[in-house]
């Protein structure tokens, strides 16, 4: 029906929408399935006129809304407004993901944190490397 790496054609398109309708014709009326639906796409030559919808032919006739609401100036103006809020906004970093109380206590930890890191990461660095030493040579420092 279609090989890979290449779009579907307009008949491969039809072939699977009549498939599709075909199964669900089948499924509500309980009868055995539509033999006549075939996977492969008619030439263009045989392909019936009749059931192709043109999407550039309006489906209803067009409506005479009458004049316009808002009148033009006025249109303008809010579209100008718009435009600069637009404009701004789009100046604007985004707001941070954090939470709020999550930043105060960080804030609040840090010198805390740093205290403790300043007090025991030597001697925690320290007996981490005597340790590897260790297990590299086998003997103890």
């Amino acid at each position: 029906m279609q090989t890979p790496g290449r779009e579907p054609s307009m008949e491969d398109i039809l072939a699977s929408i009549k498939k599709v309708i075909a199964e669900e014709k089948e499924s509500r009326t309980g009868a055995q399935p539509v033999d006549s639906v075939e996977d492969e796409p008619l030439p263009e030559d045989e392909a019936p006129a009749d059931d192709v919808l043109e999407l550039n032919e309006p489906l209803a006739p067009a409506m005479d809304l009458g004049p316009p609401l808002v009148d033009e100036q006025v249109a303008g103006q809010s579209r100008q407004k718009l435009e600069a809020l637009q404009t701004v906004a789009a100046t604007i970093p985004a707001a941070p993901v954090a939470n709020p109380l999550e930043e105060i206590i960080r804030e609040m930890l840090r010198p805390m944190l740093k205290q403790w890191l300043d007090e025991h990461l030597p001697q925690m660095v320290d007996e981490h490397v005597k340790r590897e030493i260790s297990r590299i040579t086998g003997r103890q420092l």
